[in-house]
């Protein structure tokens, strides 16, 4: 359980952190689609369905990525 929490708290690369903006962004577009007051067709309610599940996942996992390169003195 430490070695996730290290993950998390360690410094995230910059390419993971613009995924994590973007899944983010796709997760929040899903979320608002799917709780929209008005009634939508089917099909846009399931690619709502997809965008905020990817976008979860994408942020998910881009938060617990670790940049490895040792530190310049």
């Amino acid at each position: 359980m430490n070695e996730i929490t290290e993950r998390i708290k360690a410094p995230t690369p910059k390419f993971f952190k613009k995924i994590r903006t973007i899944g983010l962004t796709l997760g929040a577009i899903g979320g608002a689609l799917l709780t929209a007051p008005i009634t939508l067709p089917a099909t846009v309610v399931t690619i709502a369905g997809y965008l905020a599940t990817a976008g979860i996942v994408a942020s998910a996992i881009s938060t617990v990525a670790k940049d490895d390169t040792p530190a310049e003195k």
